[in-house]
């Protein structure tokens, strides 16, 4: 299945449970099929969870939801050996990353030792226990909630950590006319929840997929803009650090992927755009004087958008046989 029909099937169907979060929707699918994790951020009740578990029930893939808390253990989340005494021998007791979509509700709730424990799994795809190297299943995805306004017992993310993380996508409140909409949907249909949804894609049609977003042209003016962008942002004034190599990475992945889930088999500068803020604004770091001023990553990264002059002509560059339809 094309990344478009992959999309468009996965977005009709959210519809059925969600309102509004049209770009939380691509902006998950996009991270699916270029194997990156999603920072989830919002206040409580915007339906951060059940945002991701819409996405494993229309996609059909295995998910598992931890609840992130201070006692939790690394153990709790790779799994460990379990001693039986029937037969007198360890037993391995494989923890819930082992799963396709992994939900970490709220983690920032949970200890540095904790959060470290999905370090291997969302970078190698592979879990240590105890000396034995276990590889996770495929897809893998981790799809990680925190709540902004509550920092109380909390332990924020390392740098280390937040740029494992292709995305952070933020759940707005709704709009007056969306809550309205809900409020009618809900009246009618209050039991109303993601297991009513149906399956629309198989693994093979996400894995077939990933494949043609490897496939996307990107113009060399355009990989030129990328990492204009992201070096642009190390010797921003207000930044302590910039982005890194993997943010430059993440940008052209994510922007390939946005192309194709929108019929296009090359990719235009408002792809870049469009990806710049979700993929580079947990990435970066602000001075003292930009905090003390009340500047924000958000405003950081806009600054870039627009001091670095994008490409012209793009179209131009696209390879004989390419798509040249927007």
């Amino acid at each position: 299945m094309d990344p478009e029909a992959v999309y468009s099937v996965l977005a009709e169907e959210m519809k059925t449970v969600l309102i509004g979060n049209d770009d939380v929707v691509e902006g998950i699918t996009v991270s699916l099929l270029t194997r990156g994790h999603i920072l989830l951020e919002g206040v409580p009740g915007v339906a951060k969870t059940t945002i991701a578990n819409a996405f494993a029930h229309t996609t059909g893939l295995d998910f598992t939801r931890v609840q992130m808390t201070p006692d939790l253990l690394p153990a709790d989340i790779t799994g460990t050996h379990v001693y039986r005494e029937g037969t007198g021998e360890f037993q391995l007791q494989r923890g819930p990353i082992f799963t396709n979509l992994l939900v970490a509700d709220e983690i920032n709730r949970a200890t540095p030792k904790t959060q470290s424990a999905l370090l291997e799994g969302m970078q190698e795809r592979t879990v240590t226990i105890e000396g034995d190297t276990l590889s996770l299943p495929s897809p893998f995805m981790v799809i990680a909630t925190q709540n902004p306004i509550e920092m109380d017992g909390t332990y924020e993310l390392p740098e280390a950590q937040r740029d494992r993380f292709q995305c952070k996508l933020t759940v707005d409140l709704p709009s007056d006319e969306d809550e309205l909409r809900l409020i009618d949907r809900f009246d009618e249909t209050p039991d109303l929840g993601p297991t009513d949804l149906s399956r629309v894609v198989t693994v093979d049609d996400i894995l077939d997929a990933r494949e043609r977003v490897r496939t996307v042209h990107v113009a060399e003016s355009v990989k030129s803009y990328i990492q204009s962008l992201v070096s642009a942002s190390r010797t921003h004034s207000d930044l302590a650090h910039g982005g890194s190599p993997r943010a430059t990475l993440a940008l052209l992945h994510t922007a390939k992927a946005r192309a194709a889930i929108h019929g296009r088999d090359y990719v235009i500068p408002d792809d870049v755009k469009a990806l710049a803020v979700p993929v580079m604004r947990h990435r970066l770091v602000l001075n003292t004087e930009a905090e003390l001023s009340d500047r924000s990553p958000v405003d950081v990264v806009e600054d870039l958008l627009d001091t670095v002059t994008p490409p012209n002509g793009v179209t131009d560059e696209v390879p004989v046989g390419g798509n040249a339809d927007d």
